[in-house]
């Protein structure tokens, strides 16, 4: 197996992600040049990523659009046709970058759909919808951007794309080996990180439930590829009541999540919980204006008991 530097400029955001970045970075190395587009991070981060060779570039997010993504594809300077995203938590096995320094010579493609391994708990959860999972990774830099959902202004989401696609000007392949997906933090992240992404699932369900989504997104077709499909699923899905419990079932019996055991079924109830939390947020939105009080009430000693108006005082 070759051990020479492979023509491909991996891109990689980052916030305080000390744990995961050294396995990240140990196996992007294969890369000619690799860059790590940092949100001012209060931990290791950068100091281990100059550890590993790459390039460190902070990123100030200004509430609008571009994001952290779509930013370092306009702004950073690569000096590669070829771009990798591969998040901290993501791993290149070798058998992929292999496959990955033959793709690139292929002049019918501009980009690649890359299969993501989802592990849990120390498990592969093959199951339950989340294998196959698709996205478009590896791509020409000049040709492919982050699609916009208009959800920039919304707050408590960070700074980085969530679950946004690339649109690509040009023909898709896909490749064959996957790429792993692994967070070496606990479960406090795991729900600190949904807690995050379901604020903006909620504003997503609100512009699917309004017709705000299509415009500058890869669109929603029911037969078009794989990403374009579960789109359009999703259409029909924020139509549904009782989608917890709709989430669950759907992930741990009819997808055969059980087949993962104990860290499937956990996992099928975290996103039971997940899919709850994005309801309640949604309902806020359209019905609070995005704040869960939304009117203010004063509270005077006078109306208070009076053995709690003599704790006030």
């Amino acid at each position: 197996m070759s051990s020479s530097k492979i023509p491909v400029s991996v891109l990689i955001p980052a916030k305080n992600e000390e744990a995961n970045l050294p396995a990240c970075l140990a196996s992007v190395q294969r890369a000619d040049e690799v860059f790590i587009v940092d949100s001012q991070s209060s931990d290791q981060s950068v100091e281990i990523a100059k550890s590993y060779g790459a390039s460190v570039v902070q990123f100030h997010f200004n509430g609008r659009w571009p994001k952290k993504k779509n930013w370092s594809l306009e702004n950073l300077n690569f000096r590669n046709e070829w771009v990798l995203i591969v998040d901290c938590d993501e791993r290149i096995t070798p058998e992929l970058w292999e496959e990955i320094a033959q793709a690139i010579q292929n002049p019918e493609y501009n980009g690649y759909y890359l299969n993501r391994r989802v592990f849990f708990l120390g498990k592969w959860i093959r199951h339950g919808g989340k294998y196959p999972d698709w996205n478009l990774r590896l791509f020409k830099h000049k040709k492919g951007r982050y699609e916009n959902l208009n959800t920039e202004d919304i707050p408590n989401t960070g700074d980085n794309e969530v679950h946004e696609h690339v649109i690509l000007d040009g023909k898709v392949g896909y490749l064959q080996n996957d790429m792993i997906h692994e967070d070496f933090r606990d479960l406090f992240h795991w729900l600190e990180r949904h807690n995050r992404y379901s604020n903006w699932e909620a504003r997503v369900y609100y512009n699917l439930l309004t017709g705000n989504h299509d415009n500058g997104t890869i669109g929603a077709k029911l037969f078009g590829d794989a990403v374009q499909r579960k789109r359009f699923l999703k259409k029909i899905w924020v139509r549904l009541p009782f989608k917890p419990f709709l989430r669950f079932v759907l992930f741990y019996w009819i997808q055969r999540g059980f087949l993962d055991g104990r860290a499937g079924y956990i996992y099928a109830k975290l996103l039971s919980q997940y899919e709850y939390q994005i309801g309640v947020k949604l309902y806020e939105l359209r019905h609070c204006g995005g704040k869960l009080n939304t009117k203010s009430t004063s509270v005077t000693t006078t109306a208070l008991p009076q053995k709690v108006r003599q704790t006030v005082v």
